[in-house]
């Protein structure tokens, strides 16, 4: 068994590999040594904020289409069926409220750091609040990235474990500190492509051993794994339409509407028109992303059955078994299994640098500009490129830790809802609810991270508790050892269901971001209204998105004005006389108004009309650019 379990790369699978790493350290030198030579932080930072459509969206994608997406899918699909394809109908509103609401937002207050909006909306404590939680979710979320593909590599072919994981971490780190932003952006572009082309190696290839598409699928039928539509509403079900159609809105609101990454890559686009089409033009591309790893998941299922690599002990988890089927299926075709861990190592590298990037950037805005207001722009250029550094050594540590958690797919997503969920319920309560004051903000905070760990931890313990004793043979123990921090369906199934608190940790991973953004929701009202509510006027301008307005068009004048729904998002006069905002703007930003930019103000106090279409932050933007 030793012989089937341990399988070699030839040469040119090496050379590949080491291709891969090489262009990718390419790109971040040519940055590194071309145009401003990275010698500010808005370069360094926001890519100057020239960047097309096209490579931004391709980026936004290589974020998070990470390892943990191409090792964890096809598995899934593989073991439990193809009802994961359903969480493709929660991309649609998940990218286009970002793209209408959140961008629109971000964009015209020309912010650095996503969490700058929460100073200007909230105050300065909250803005320290929701950096720290940003970086704890970034640095743990890294740790699984860049130690799942490794480990997967290192039990399948024998490839070095820690090899591997140090030769990520410092690639990744070389390129992000030399090359900034605008090589993270371009070495997405090429991981993506790398990436579309492993995948779709090995899926031709398995398609064509397997005896084609149509036997493909009939096996599939056969075996249970073409799942229909789910539409049971119980929350505590693994997968269903719901958990995954109107789940996943909320998990990709967390990662598409107010994770730094994501909104970093936005602000560096040239115009606000181009940031909203690169986040259309991400929709098409994650459809085809989620498509390939079912269709790899159905091939999996084609050639292996039921008796998969993990029942016959060939590979210890759910995880190593696309990379078993990988190797197994390419064995006679020197390059493709190289080309397929390229395209594993492109989805962990974009991933990581993203993360270096946006952590170094949050840290400097936030935590150390606030603080030392003089410094030159070298000093603090320098700073940001130590800090990536910094980060890498850190994701290094993590990667450590990693291997405690279990199926690489479902710890990913259930980090990001149980912190990206309150980080999106604290930007949604600023955004939508004018009243909403920096009390309410920070106690909402708290109370939606508490419950997030609550549940997490929670149901991590009970699962361990009730899956324990009753195993009676061991065959049984590395199925469950797979679940990490969702109860298994098989479960609930054979057990009643769950009540009480029991329920609660029963819940469905995939209800984690909206269950836990709607915690901060409701109490970060519930404290502001005790607190006293904020009035119109305690607001800076821009900061809120007239949605109440809208759905509350039919009520009278007066009542909107009681409500705080008459804000519109873009208020000309409001903005050029609103002096603590402009100083906020230009303290946390650094941009300084030119004379020709106070003429261009001076000029528009004079012509202000009713037509709120610009404020000032898309003036200052236009006559910059």
């Amino acid at each position: 068994m030793g012989d089937v379990v341990q399988m070699h790369f030839s040469t040119v699978d090496y050379v590949i590999f080491a291709v891969l790493l090489v262009a990718s350290t390419g790109i971040g030198l040519y940055y590194a040594f071309s145009g401003g030579r990275q010698r500010t932080t808005q370069e360094f930072l926001l890519a100057d904020r020239s960047m097309r459509c096209l490579p931004v969206s391709l980026s936004l994608l290589a974020t998070f289409q990470s390892a943990v997406a191409i090792l964890g899918a096809p598995s899934e699909i593989y073991t439990h069926g193809t009802q994961y394809w359903f969480l493709g109908c929660s991309y649609f509103l998940g990218l286009l409220i970002p793209a209408h609401i959140f961008i629109p937002v971000f964009y015209r207050l020309r912010l650095s750091s996503a969490y700058e909006y929460l100073e200007l909306r909230f105050s300065q404590s909250v803005r320290i609040c929701g950096t720290v939680t940003f970086i704890f979710q970034m640095v743990i979320y890294m740790g699984v990235v860049l130690y799942a593909p490794a480990l997967a590599l290192n039990a399948v072919t024998g490839f070095d474990l820690w090899g591997a994981v140090l030769a990520m971490g410092l690639v990744s780190t070389l390129y992000t500190a030399l090359g900034g932003l605008k090589a993270v952006i371009w070495t997405d572009v090429f991981q993506t492509i790398v990436m579309f082309a492993g995948q779709l190696a090995v899926i031709v290839v398995g398609t064509h051993q397997a005896g084609g598409i149509a036997e493909v699928w009939r096996k599939a039928q056969n075996g249970s794994r073409i799942s229909g539509l789910d539409l049971n509403p119980d929350p505590l079900e693994r997968h269903t339409f719901w958990t995954l159609g109107v789940g996943g809105v909320f998990l990709m609101l967390a990662l598409y509407g107010v994770n730094q990454a994501q909104v970093q890559r936005y602000l560096s686009s040239r115009t606000e028109k181009e940031a909203i089409m690169s986040c259309y033009a991400v929709f098409p591309c994650q459809q085809i992303v989620l498509t390939l790893g079912c269709l790899m998941g159905l091939v999996m299922y084609a050639r292996y059955g039921e008796e998969s690599p993990l029942d016959k002990g060939f590979v210890k988890t759910n995880d190593q078994m696309v990379l078993y089927f990988v190797m197994d299926v390419l064995r006679d075709l020197p390059g493709l299994p190289g080309l397929f861990v390229a395209c594993l190592f492109s989805g962990a590298l974009s991933t990581i640098s993203s993360a270096f990037n946006s952590l170094a950037t949050v840290t400097m805005e936030d935590l150390i500009k606030p603080h030392v207001p003089v410094m030159t722009e070298a000093r603090a250029t320098l700073l940001s490129k130590l800090l990536a550094i910094g980060y890498g050594l850190v994701c290094l540590a993590m990667a450590y830790l990693a291997s405690l958690m279990g199926s690489v797919l479902q710890a990913a997503l259930s980090i990001f809802g149980m912190v990206g969920g309150p980080l999106l319920g604290v930007f949604c309560l600023g955004m939508f609810f004018p009243w909403a004051n920096s009390t309410g903000a920070l106690v909402g905070l708290a109370s939606g991270l508490v419950m997030a760990f609550w549940i997490g931890i929670g149901s991590f313990v009970s699962r361990m508790a009730a899956s324990a004793p009753p195993v009676i043979n061991a065959t049984i123990i590395p199925d469950v050892g797979n679940m990490t921090t969702a109860v298994m369906t098989t479960l609930i199934t054979t057990k009643p269901r769950p009540t009480g608190v029991q329920a609660l940790y029963s819940l469905s991973y995939m209800w984690y971001s909206a269950h836990n953004s709607a915690t901060v929701v409701v109490v970060g009202l519930l404290v502001s209204f005790l607190t006293g509510p904020w009035k119109e006027k305690d607001l800076n301008p821009g900061t809120i998105y007239p949605v109440l307005g809208n759905l509350l068009f039919f009520l009278p004048q007066r009542y909107k004005e009681k409500l705080c729904c008459v804000t519109p998002l873009e208020d000309k006069s409001k903005v050029l006389d609103h002096q603590p905002y402009q100083m906020a703007q230009k303290e946390s930003n650094g941009v300084a108004c030119t004379k020709e930019e106070d003429k261009i103000r001076e000029e528009e106090r004079e012509q202000i009309t009713a037509q709120p279409t610009c404020n000032l932050a898309h003036t200052v933007q236009e006559t910059a650019l």
